[in-house]
């Protein structure tokens, strides 16, 4: 069984390869047609290829791009009332001659509606009278019998997500969007969580420069380890950390009555208080440190910890 269920995911990742191998300019042309839209996009399938275009309809709204399912089957009993002419339609097939699709179809030409097609078979008669045809066609589905639908579903999904994920960045849209539409769950918290909400800015100690390496022990073993040097008006100089400390216990005996100046980081990396949580955790990461200074307006404010992040959910 271990076997088998590889052998499935390799069918699949063949059938994603496939499409970005063959990929073609109806993407852009797909792309183009829905970023000039006036209206929302209309997704629909029947079967799988339904569940996929649910899907697809909630990724493009969740990252800009308004966007609604429409039953093939509800849309013909009324449904069709939303569709307007300044709208596009999505419509999601396999074998390009479903023929629940047939009346959105036909509806969409009479109205003048743009309709893309995510479709298996760009022979099809769906493909031939789309206003652009996407090629979503796999060379055989990961069932054994070569029936269930799930090599094309997979290939179907991932060409709704380059869809939307390229439409979002020809929009530009960015954290600030994504946090104003995703409130809420561990998403919303990473998008919307700033140094601001998890720095520590009581009582926090610094030290001028002047002072000695004896001065500094007691704040870094408050501190966990980082303490910000400042001169005069709090404007930081330069970081002592846990480790410049013990370097210098390392190179000399009389190490207590060394000036910070002299063992001190004098360019560490600073954040400010409304600096995304995530932009601030990859920045440490990238840096190899476990603190920051946070400064406003070039004033310290505070101080944020790596773990402090973590634990607040800021990745």
């Amino acid at each position: 069984m271990l076997a088998e269920g590889r052998r499935v995911l390799r069918t699949e990742a063949n059938a994603v390869r496939g499409l970005a191998e063959r990929l073609g300019n109806s993407f852009p042309d797909a792309v183009d047609l829905v970023h000039d839209a006036r209206g929302r996009v209309v997704v629909s399938g029947i079967g799988k290829s339904g569940l996929v275009a649910r899907k697809i309809a909630a990724t493009l709204t969740s990252t800009g791009t308004g966007a609604t399912f429409l039953h093939p089957v509800d849309g013909l009993h009324g449904d069709l009332g939303m569709v307007g002419p300044e709208d596009v339609m999505f419509l999601l097939s396999r074998s390009g001659a479903t023929r629940e699709l047939e009346g959105l179809l036909a509806f969409a030409e009479r109205h003048g509606i743009a309709v893309i097609a995510l479709v298996g078979d760009c022979s099809s008669p769906l493909a031939r009278r789309a206003t652009v045809a996407v090629d979503c066609g796999v060379s055989s589905e990961a069932c054994p019998m070569d029936l269930t639908p799930t090599s094309s579903t997979t290939a179907s999904l991932a060409m709704g997500d380059a869809l939307a994920i390229a439409l979002l960045t020809r929009r530009g849209f960015g954290h600030e969007e994504l946090a104003r539409i995703h409130p809420g769950g561990a998403l919303g918290l990473r998008l919307t969580l700033k140094v601001a909400d998890v720095m520590v800015s009581d009582d926090y100690p610094a030290v001028p420069a002047d002072c000695r390496a004896r001065d500094v022990i007691v704040p870094l073993a408050r501190m966990r380890g980082t303490v910000p040097v400042v001169e005069a008006g709090r404007s930081v100089i330069g970081v002592v950390t846990a480790g410049d400390l013990t370097r210098l216990m390392e190179g000399t005996n009389a190490f207590l009555d060394v000036p910070v100046s002299e063992f001190m980081n004098r360019s560490p990396k600073l954040t400010s208080p409304e600096e995304p949580g995530s932009a601030a955790v990859r920045r440490m990461q990238e840096h190899g440190i476990m603190a920051m200074p946070v400064v406003d307006e070039g004033v310290l404010v505070g101080i944020v910890h790596l773990h402090d992040l973590l634990r607040a959910g800021a990745v």
